[in-house]
């Protein structure tokens, strides 16, 4: 056996100094992780590996979004069924000729192995039309010339280990054992079979190195580009949020030594991974209302600047673990201006998308919180909610009705007046005071007395339940009024409660237990539905309706209900509904989430405009919802362009035909 020693430890040595560059990166960027908030805690490890399983591995998320899909699962597991060959080759750069076993010697891997570099190939082919010839506008601000770079070197490796496998076949006498299943290798092999035994070995030699090479390259580039989510993805799943899309971290007010984030070192550690962990391949913003109607919000740059700056800053951060006296650009204001933090409508498209798990909605919150706890800064109009919410325990400034002048006359009980019922009807404040979103109340009242179902209202000991208050930056204030409807609800001894708001469905289902409020939490589309399958609920007058439905943010992608609202539609006699383009988890955003039904949107497009024109695509007659803020949205939409069509909520529908 010959030992080609000086091969062998040019190896090593190009080995030992690609890996110390590596080596030395990835350590810096844990220790600028570490900058972050909080400690790293683990639950759920079998679900989390589960996760692994099926999202890196299986690529379900990436998948969602079928061709570049394809081409990712197949670049990504070309590299694992690949790395076996880099194995082999370290092997080879002692002893020339040798075989690894199990490895280096199978047919059938061999097999296995020239398949995937056919399709690591076809995946690079895919991808260069896709961004030179189809230029899908969510790839138009990342950097092309990096794109290209990443998939000229995947190239590289694929032409240097095809072309060493096939010369290898050619020099060797006869055909080797693993060569009888490398198909694409015996057939380039072909190729070489007249070159002299000379220029073969040469030619041979060329193309291994240039494997390897390419290789130690890639290795030393990845902690400084996109790519560095080949090895991020891993923790950054497995790390992943597990707690319910609709909830947002709480903010300890007794011990947090920043209210929100003014400094990136004040983000939470794991947020800090998502910037590492980002793809940059744009879905988020291709789906993000705000930038799809010329906004400026641009969810990807969220986490691409954010990381910038970080490594901009980082080595004196790290130097001065305080940070006070660190000169650096201002997170808000140079980094991002305050309207790209007020055009959030926070309705979790950007979430839905992202196949990293990466968590947009909460960065974005805890700026907010900075600037209007910290900073008392946000547009008039938020402030004006705010200072409403404070005062009068909801958010319609200058509104005069009591939140029970849209029950005059319907009999209905109240808690404190007439005690307890089964249900308690949390009415909301768009429902209380809104008159057009009063009608949606009016109609779910005559439905509840038609099913005979126990209910009785609040009346006036409702409060906002504090959701605009949380998405708007004021956790202090939604803390408040958290704790204030949680006593109110236990001293009336309430357990079960209907909402007609996903808003307010959210928040008691997701976010009221991180405060110990602890209740059985039915949406109205829900209860409508339970309604209708235990045949309490029988409609008998026919509408002749065509029929759209509007998934509400907070209902669907928050919380997962698509199905009960159109079972609803679906009882309706005479009804045909049909769905609009971007409906379900793809769905639109109104406009009015993160409290921005209270803000003046000042740049572009409107977002229930352009919603509304969705709705007017399918020719439907009426447009039907299951939220009063996104009801109020579309009748804004529909007067402003004088569209042919009605919005209604699922309940009015249904009390139509009863």
């Amino acid at each position: 056996m010959h030992i080609d020693w000086p091969r062998g430890i040019a190896v090593l040595v190009l080995t030992g100094v690609a890996s110390a560059v590596f080596l030395r990166e990835m350590w810096r960027i844990y220790r600028l992780l570490r900058l972050g908030q909080d400690r790293i805690q683990v639950d759920q490890v079998g679900k989390r590996f589960l996760d692994l399983i099926v999202y890196v591995l299986g690529h379900v998320k990436v998948l969602a979004w079928t061709y570049s899909g394809i081409l990712h699962l197949f670049i990504f597991w070309g590299f694992l069924v690949l790395l076996t060959t880099i194995l082999q080759q370290y092997g080879e750069a002692f002893v020339p000729g040798w075989t690894l076993p199990w490895i280096g010697s199978s047919p059938i891997l061999s097999g296995l192995q020239d398949l995937f570099i056919l399709l690591v190939l076809v995946g690079v082919g895919m991808a260069v039309y896709l961004r030179a010839v189809v230029r899908p506008p969510r790839f138009r601000s990342s950097n092309p010339l990096d794109a290209y770079l990443i998939l000229g070197l995947i190239t590289g490796i694929m032409v240097g280990l095809a072309g060493s496998r096939s010369t290898a076949i050619a020099l060797s006498r006869d055909l080797p054992e693993w060569a009888r299943g490398a198909f694409l290798s015996r057939s380039l092999a072909t190729w070489f079979m007249g070159l002299p035994p000379s220029t073969l070995s040469f030619v041979h030699e060329l193309f291994w190195w240039l494997h390897l090479l390419i290789i130690l390259y890639f290795l030393t580039w990845i902690p400084e580009g996109k790519h560095l989510h080949l090895i991020t993805i891993f923790p950054n799943i497995f790390l992943r949020k597990l707690t319910p899309r609709g909830a947002l971290r709480p903010l300890d007010l007794e011990k947090a030594e920043s209210l929100g984030v003014g400094r990136v070192e004040q983000f939470h550690w794991k947020d800090l991974l998502d910037t590492f962990a980002c793809m940059e391949c744009g879905r988020c913003t291709a789906v993000c209302p705000a930038n799809n109607t010329g906004k400026e919000l641009d969810p990807r740059r969220l986490h691409t600047a954010i990381r910038r700056h970080l490594v901009e800053v980082g080595d004196r951060l790290l130097r001065d673990r305080g940070g006070q006296e660190v000169d650096r650009p201002s997170l808000i204001g140079d980094v991002f201006s305050e309207d790209f933090l007020w055009q959030c409508v926070t309705c979790a498209a950007c979430v839905q998308e992202c196949p990293a798990f990466n968590e947009h909605i909460d960065k974005i919150v805890d700026m907010r919180r900075y600037l209007v706890m910290e900073e008392s800064r946000a547009p008039e109009t938020i402030l004006e909610a705010l200072r409403s919410l404070e005062a009068r325990g909801h958010p319609f400034k200058g509104a005069l009705a009591s939140r029970t002048d849209w029950a005059k006359g319907l009999g209905i009980k109240e808690v404190a007046r007439d005690g307890s019922a089964e249900w308690l009807f949390w009415v909301g404040c768009a429902a209380a005071f809104d008159e057009r979103a009063q009608k949606v109340a009016q109609s779910m009242a005559r439905i509840l007395q038609a099913a005979g179902v126990d209910f009785a209202i609040l009346g006036g000991e409702e409060r906002c339940t504090g959701d605009p208050a949380r998405r708007m930056g004021h956790e202090y204030l939604f803390q408040m009024l958290a704790q204030e409807n949680i006593a109110t609800l236990q001293r009336h001894g309430i357990t079960k409660i209907l909402t007609i708001c996903p808003h307010c469905y959210n928040t008691f289902k997701n976010e009221y237990p991180q405060f110990g409020g602890h209740f059985q939490v039915v949406h109205h589309s829900q209860f409508l539905a339970g309604l209708l399958r235990e045949g309490r609920l029988r409609p008998q007058r026919p509408l002749d309706l065509f029929l759209t439905f509007h998934d509400p943010c907070y209902l669907g992608r928050h919380n997962g209900e698509y199905e009960a609202p159109r079972q609803v539609l679906r009882a309706l006699v005479g009804a045909r509904v049909v769905e609009m383009g971007q409906c379900r988890d793809r769905a639109f955003c109104c406009g009015a989430g993160g409290g921005l039904f209270w803000a003046e949107e000042r740049v572009g497009k409107r977002i229930n405009h352009q919603r509304a024109e969705h709705a007017l695509e399918t020719g439907a007659e009426v447009v039907g919802t299951a939220c009063p803020y996104c009801l109020v949205m579309f009748e804004d939409a529909v007067k402003a362009k004088e569209a042919p069509i009605r919005p209604r909520d699922i309940a009015e529908l249904l009390a139509d035909t009863l």
